[in-house]
């Protein structure tokens, strides 16, 4: 259990070892719930309301007023949201239980070719840094010019970066210089096979089914951390901001799944103890759109729904104040954000309960991408044009970062190959658990096939993998974002560290980056790269805003040295 300054245990009453209690009614409480108050002062008359309709408060998150509630599967969100001091209640999962499920990774990243607080600060480190073996093969920091922006500015230490995602491994010999360990969180807890034989995240490695801070059992988050923050050491591959200290903020499963009471306790514990910037690729589930009317929806799904939006927003607004600079992945639905499609993956939890909706923009979100305060990402390719996959739009796109596409350069020797993603640091246990390397440690040749890399030096051995989406770009918006903290910064009273307010954060990434006109003309087709006409975009705005590119292309270099006259 992760203790933090916001996030609390609430003692619960004792019953028999190995039985779940029961309510007044004799119904069993397996199913949890996140329940958000009213106003997170009236905590006390939330939790009589919770006993009331048959709840036990597991632990509360006192920052924005959120409780973890065991209780019956059947009613017991209608009850407690009808008490005045209850916004809602949002069904979380079974507890004990997972559905049959094949373990994949989540939406936001796609494989195609592979089918707390430290007593002190520490000191400040030169400020600039040198290049990596694999380097050459990391087109987005070129794109994003890191490559010449680390010359003056490589990132400070004492700027932290919270990594709100699957894990990170904070072992990976280019991650293990920059991971402070003291500060990481996990906020989740493995959901192993079930009694069926199924399996969601898969068997708990760790006694408690717990993962360790420095342990990622699922990739993503160990491939955003090194694309924001990977060492500039002689090794491997480095970041857009090689010298930034990284922060493990776990709230995504094994799976691949966030749920809604591990992403907000992360953001709020990330808020507490100062970090700088918090990258989120990722959307919270079960709901790829939360609506605040859903037709389709039950009572209780409708309440789930509004609970997320509501939860998850305050969390967003907390961790705002406190002076987190919040980066979101745009997703990978190939959709414009202002005008989207019908929903047809949501709920995705449990596994096969998903169905068709009509999404209404005005009162439909994803979250966290479209929460106030989030700078959204759209992803490129390498030819710098939107990649397939990428969600868009007007509405929502912010600024745009390299994220891979594997069918750019149709016509071009790089069409369809591995070195049009992104590489990126990769755990040695993922690595081995998908076949790319065999229990020597040799790569093999479905490794070979997906253009695993391995770095060696003495005793050190390094793995990295290309992935593509909209949550590799992110990690490139982030890395600027902490390089502008960490070039323009001040130090932060109170606290170990630099802060800078997000909004001047935010002002200086939109005001050098790279401007790109949308392409001509507006609308991109890619049905010849084998894409669907669904698949088809158009660019609204002009050079200065677009829906492809928002502001323009993170750009690391004019960041560090042109920003200083926009604050």
């Amino acid at each position: 259990m992760v203790v933090a300054a916001t996030v609390s245990l609430v003692a619960a009453g004792t019953s028999a070892a190995g039985a779940a209690p029961a309510s007044a009614s004799g119904q069993q409480k397996d199913t949890e719930y996140t329940v958000l108050l009213e106003s997170p002062g009236n905590r006390d008359f939330a939790i009589d309301a919770v006993r009331r309709a048959g709840g036990e408060v597991v632990r509360s998150n006192d920052a924005i007023g959120l409780l973890t509630v065991k209780a019956p599967a059947n009613g017991f969100a209608e009850k407690v949201s009808a008490s005045s001091e209850v916004v809602g209640a949002a069904r979380s999962k079974p507890i004990g239980h997972a559905p049959k499920a094949e373990k994949a990774k989540r939406e936001n990243v796609e494989k195609e070719n592979k089918a707390a607080q430290p007593n002190k600060a520490p000191a400040s480190p030169q400020s600039t840094a040198g290049m990596d073996p694999l380097d050459g093969d990391l087109w987005g920091l070129n794109l994003v010019r890191s490559n010449i922006a680390r010359a003056k500015q490589a990132g400070d230490k004492r700027v932290y970066v919270g990594i709100l995602d699957t894990g990170v491994d904070g072992s990976h010999p280019d991650i293990a210089p920059n991971f402070n360990n003291e500060l990481s969180r996990n906020f989740t807890i493995d959901m192993p096979n079930d009694a069926d034989g199924g399996v969601f995240d898969g068997p708990c490695e760790f006694r408690g089914c717990v993962d360790p801070a420095n342990w990622d059992d699922g990739g993503h988050g160990t491939h955003v951390a090194g694309t924001i923050g990977a060492a500039a050491n002689g090794f491997g591959i480095s970041g857009v901001a090689p010298n930034v200290s990284l922060v493990n903020i776990r709230g995504g499963q094994d799976a691949g799944s966030f749920f809604l009471q591990p992403v907000v306790d992360a953001l709020t514990y990330g808020a507490d103890i100062g970090l700088d910037v918090i990258n989120m690729s990722f959307y919270v589930d079960p709901w790829y759109m939360n609506c605040a009317n859903d037709p389709t929806a039950s009572a209780e799904e409708q309440l789930e729904q509004r609970t997320v939006i509501a939860s998850v927003q305050r969390a967003l607004n907390y961790a705002h104040r406190k002076g987190v600079t919040l980066i979101g992945a745009a997703g990978n639905n190939h959709e414009d954000l202002g005008k989207p499609r019908q929903d047809v993956q949501s709920p995705n939890y449990p596994p096969g309960h998903a169905r068709p909706r009509p999404i209404d923009n005005a009162t439909c979100l994803t979250l966290p991408t479209e929460g106030d305060h989030v700078i959204s990402v759209s992803a490129l390719g390498p030819s710098t044009g939107k990649a397939d996959y990428s969600n868009y739009g007007v509405e929502q796109t912010a600024v745009s970062a390299p994220g891979g596409y594997f069918r750019d350069g149709l016509g071009t020797p790089w069409y369809r190959t591995n070195e049009n993603l992104i590489l990126s640091t990769y755990p040695r246990n993922v690595a081995l658990a998908e076949g790319a390397i065999d229990e020597a440690g040799n790569i093999t040749e479905a490794g070979l096939a997906a253009g695993v890399k391995k770095a060696v030096q003495g005793d050190k051995v390094g793995y990295y993998q290309y992935l593509q989406g909209t949550s590799m770009a992110a990690p490139h918006a982030a890395g600027v974002a902490a390089l502008i903290v960490s070039q323009y910064g001040k130090k932060d009273k109170g606290r170990p560290g630099l802060t800078l307010d997000p909004d001047k954060v935010e002002k200086v990434l939109y005001k050098t980056a790279t401007q790109r006109a949308c392409p001509n003309p507006r609308t991109v087709s890619y049905v010849d790269v084998g894409r669907t006409p669904e698949f088809d975009a158009t660019c609204e705005g002009d050079a200065k805003f677009n829906g492809f590119y928002g502001h323009g292309i993170v750009d690391a270099y004019g960041a560090v040295t042109r920003g200083g006259q926009f604050l």
